[in-house]
């Protein structure tokens, strides 16, 4: 173990994420826990993902998987969201086990992502 707490993939994400940024037209979830704070925005173009853009506050890992996540789901059928793997990410990254809270706020945003979307109980929660 080189004692270096983040692999080149997540130094690559966290330095230049993609899909950082704001999607106008689109839904908004705002979650925060962990110490961790994220914004969530799709904009659906018949029931697939046209677009994702995430805005995050965290850890390198956490701001990494958030773009692994935009990367992986832009394109999808909506409800695929439903889906969402926090342990898929953490494998993705090798993220230390004890970063899975911060990771799993990130599922939590996903998924209130994809109740909004799907105009779900929670809907008009967390929309901006």
């Amino acid at each position: 173990m080189t004692g270096e707490p983040y692999n080149d993939t997540v130094r690559g994400l966290f330095e230049a994420p993609a899909h950082a940024g704001d999607l106008d037209g689109g839904t908004t979830v705002f979650l925060a826990d962990h110490s961790m704070r994220i914004a969530l925005s799709a904009r659906l173009s018949q029931g697939n993902i046209g677009a994702l853009r995430f805005r995050a506050w965290g850890c390198p890992h956490f701001i990494a998987a958030a773009e692994v996540f935009c990367a992986d789901y832009e394109g999808r059928p909506a409800a695929d969201l439903a889906g969402f793997s926090a342990s898929e990410v953490m494998q993705t990254l090798s993220v230390p086990v004890e970063k899975t809270g911060r990771i799993l706020v990130l599922e939590d945003a996903v998924r209130s992502l994809g109740q909004s979307v799907r105009g779900g109980p929670d809907s008009d929660q967390g929309r901006q």
